[in-house]
């Protein structure tokens, strides 16, 4: 009995330890080094709505911006009907950064039955010497013809065409030798709702693992809820464009949060996510990539901004989209969508000293 007794007490004193060590690996901190931001931070467009975003360094130097952008002539809402993945180019990872061209277009005047319908929420990397976009894409199981769908994304959530559209989103993967090259879309969804996550499989975040593997991280229906709730969760695969099982258990489950970035901290050892939850951008942490704590940092931002030679702060509507760019191991840029009280977009490129 006192043996099984001083066992228990051994195993329990190792997990204390390795607790302990762990909290103590987790000692990023990113909100305090948040920059004043200039006009030169403020990606705007007078024509386009500019929305999603991740940042990578090109072979020549420059940074480029893969964001989403859809017409204002078209509403917000065109972002599920009408939106393309465009790239916008810098000589330094906080910009600023002017538009170069578009990268995946799938507008066309008449939809066949099954056709992919817009291209958002893109994400760019770059594995094993090719380049990667995840994002998301819809279809209808009829015909359709550009008038209706200006129709459908003008009227929103109202309009039959909304729901099925909705539901119909899933996870694409676009690649490429070059990222301002041609693009060639795979046009079967990588993933199909399971698991935590049901309806739907939008907002994809990945990044290669310390094994090797890859995690992606994505966005759903909360099962078995009569409410308007979301859950995050973790899809794993040995290979970057294929083969991902959606883990059983959710990364986020308790609170609504969306749109999630995720990289892999090889000093640490650890996995690192930024999410938004509403009213602020919220940081989570991963040994294992599968189960997920706050952070240290947990909230790393509110919906407010400073801004270069004044006091006044900068207090988008929304504050959405969040992504992280990580240069030679070390946050640099912090990047998020927003929306104005006036219903104006920006993409901020807030620099992280």
């Amino acid at each position: 009995m006192k043996t099984k007794v001083l066992i228990l007490v051994i195993l329990l004193l190792i997990g204390c330890i390795w607790k302990i060590q762990s909290h103590k690996s987790d000692d990023l901190i990113i909100s305090n080094k948040l920059a004043p931001i200039t006009s030169d931070q403020l990606f705007h467009d007078s024509l386009y709505y500019n929305w999603c975003n991740s940042i990578i360094k090109g072979d020549n130097g420059k940074y480029h911006l893969i964001y989403s952008r859809f017409p204002k002539s078209k509403s917000f809402f065109s972002w599920l009907t009408n939106s393309e993945v465009a790239l916008a180019t810098a000589d330094s990872p906080e910009g600023p950064y002017r538009y170069a061209k578009t990268l995946i277009n799938v507008d066309q005047s008449v939809y066949k039955a099954g056709d992919l319908i817009t291209a958002h929420n893109p994400k760019i990397k770059y594995f094993d010497g090719k380049y990667y976009i995840y994002f998301i894409s819809t279809h209808l199981d009829k015909p359709i013809d550009e008038a209706e769908l200006i129709e459908t994304c003008r009227l929103g959530y109202d309009h039959p065409n909304w729901k099925p559209l909705r539901t119909n989103q899933r996870t694409y993967i676009a690649t490429a030798t070059s990222i301002d090259g041609e693009w060639t879309i795979n046009h079967h969804p990588i993933l199909e709702p399971a698991g935590p996550i049901e309806t739907l499989v939008v907002n994809p975040a990945i990044t290669q693992g310390g094994d090797g593997r890859y995690y992606m991280i994505i966005k759903g229906d909360k099962p078995g809820t009569t409410k308007f709730e979301r859950n995050q969760a973790v899809a794993i695969s040995n290979y970057p464009d294929t083969g991902f099982v959606i883990q059983p258990e959710p990364m986020i489950q308790d609170w609504d949060t969306e749109d999630a970035s995720i990289w892999y901290d090889k000093e640490r050892k650890r996995f690192y996510t930024v999410f938004h939850a509403h009213s602020y951008l919220g940081l989570m942490t991963s040994t294992d990539g599968t189960s997920w704590e706050k952070a240290t940092d947990f909230k790393l931002v509110q919906k407010d901004i400073r801004q270069a030679g004044t006091d006044k702060l900068l207090k988008p509507h929304r504050m959405e989209r969040p992504f992280i760019y990580i240069e030679d191991g070390k946050p640099r840029v912090l990047a998020a969508a927003l929306m104005f009280d006036d219903g104006d977009t920006s993409i901020v490129t807030i620099p992280i000293n």
